[in-house]
């Protein structure tokens, strides 16, 4: 479809340092990128400038240093740590006689090779469909507009028209097995809402340790690994806490700087169980020098996703790597945990973790005393399956003076069904 260079795996990076924040990326981060693709890095080439080139995104001269670096290292791909528009891309590849992939494409491929559900696939697929529907070059001359005489008459549209015409119909029928997909997500949490079972979703940079973190507190074996994007399919475990119950916790795609906004639209329906989580575990790598910044491109993508203005607890994930490092849990001024420090690689402080998701996830709690009587044994019984009795003492008369302890839900929900069984109010058997 596509008159391109073939890809290959030794490639010559490019890196531009620009003076605008935002236009400004990070070379370690890409041979991170590089590497997680299992491509390997033959030369960098840098260059200074204060705004793009239009035509080869770097100068005229920058762009035969390149070309030279591809022919003196006999290299067949060159990688921009920068998003590159179409025209960019096919200058660059006419002059350097190879395959040129930006940033964007960069991830995309990551992805590709990461998705491991059928989800995900149609996922990496859309957003792949998206990002090359601006990239169409002419790939080959039979499909060409309608001329006239016997033999020279075409279809009626060129080959461009047809490529977009079919790429326009495979993310038609993309969407709607997506929906479906969605659909069946949406059922889940429903179910979970309606059974009141509290969501906890890991967010974080990627690479920063939530698969293990994940691994660890849930005693799974999810694939973890130290690179880039080595999560991409959303996982959900059942997890036990004392005070609360079951709750769900959800394992999803690590966010990076700069993420593909085709990656973001792509990946709704993941990301949607960050949107409609009770609460974020913010996994920070505390052990990164980029730590701070990362956290910040973290929130952005939360507030990008809608996502923002649910509660976290941030994680600080590898104090093994420190030389002073502590597990710990930071309170706020209410005595709220806010912060927890562990290691998930070595298990320190993952239970100091379990103590702090019990603190705020914990609702609020009824401690009473129910004096029942022997006609009530059904009730007893209720009240042992919601595994609420401390303690159990015989009365002289017979009675049963139970201890109980429950969720203030529970007991609302408690009182109004002996209501209706017995006809009395639960309040009036407390001592």
């Amino acid at each position: 479809m596509f008159d391109r260079f073939e890809s290959g795996e030794q490639a010559i990076l490019v890196h531009v340092d620009f003076p605008a924040e935002t236009d400004r990326e990070d070379l370690s981060e890409l041979k991170l990128l590089v590497s997680s693709a299992g491509v390997e890095t033959l030369a960098v080439v840098t260059a200074s400038r204060s705004t793009p080139s239009s035509r080869y995104f770097v100068g005229v001269g920058k762009a035969e240093e390149i070309a030279d670096a591809v022919r003196i290292h006999d290299a067949n791909i060159v990688i921009f740590n920068h998003a590159l528009s179409p025209t960019q891309e096919r200058n660059l590849e006419k002059l350097c006689q190879c395959r040129v992939l930006d940033r964007t494409g960069l991830i995309l491929d990551i992805f590709a090779q990461r998705a491991r559900t059928h989800e995900g696939k149609l996922q990496v697929e859309l957003a792949q469909l998206r990002h090359i529907s601006t990239r169409l070059v002419r790939g080959w001359t039979h499909l060409e507009r309608q001329k006239g005489g016997i033999g020279l008459r075409g279809p009626g549209e060129t080959q461009l028209e047809t490529d977009r015409r079919l790429i326009r119909g495979r993310i038609k029928s993309i969407l709607g097995r997506l929906e479906k997909v969605q659909k069946q997500r949406e059922q889940g949490r429903r179910a979970r809402m309606r059974a009141e079972i509290p969501t906890v979703s890991l967010v974080g940079y990627t690479n920063a340790g939530k698969s293990t973190l994940f691994n660890r507190l849930t005693e799974s074996e999810v694939y973890a690994a130290d690179q880039l994007f080595a999560t991409l399919d959303p996982t959900l475990r059942k997890l036990d806490i004392p005070d609360v119950g079951p709750v769900i916790l959800a394992d999803t795609v690590g966010f990076i700087r700069h993420l593909p906004h085709e990656l973001v639209a792509a990946f709704k329906a993941t990301l949607q169980e960050t949107q409609d989580a009770d609460l974020l575990l913010h996994v920070m790598d505390i052990s990164d020098d980029r730590q701070q910044e990362n956290s910040e491109q973290v929130l952005e993508v939360l507030e990008e996703i809608g996502a923002d203005d649910v509660p976290q607890l941030l994680i600080c994930n590898k104090i093994d790597q420190l030389d002073d490092g502590q597990a710990r849990i930071d309170y706020d001024d209410q005595q709220r945990p806010i912060r927890v420090w562990l290691s998930a690689q070595t298990g320190e402080g993952v239970a100091l973790l379990r103590e702090a998701l019990e603190q705020r996830l914990r609702p609020e709690m009824v401690v009473v005393a129910l004096r029942i009587p022997p006609s009530m044994g059904k009730l007893r019984g209720r009240l042992y399956s919601l595994n609420s009795v401390t303690s159990e003492q015989p009365c002289e008369n017979g009675d049963l003076t139970l201890n109980v302890r429950m969720s203030a839900v529970d007991w609302q929900r408690l009182c109004k069904q002996v209501a209706e069984e017995y006809g009395d109010s639960l309040q009036g058997f407390v001592e």
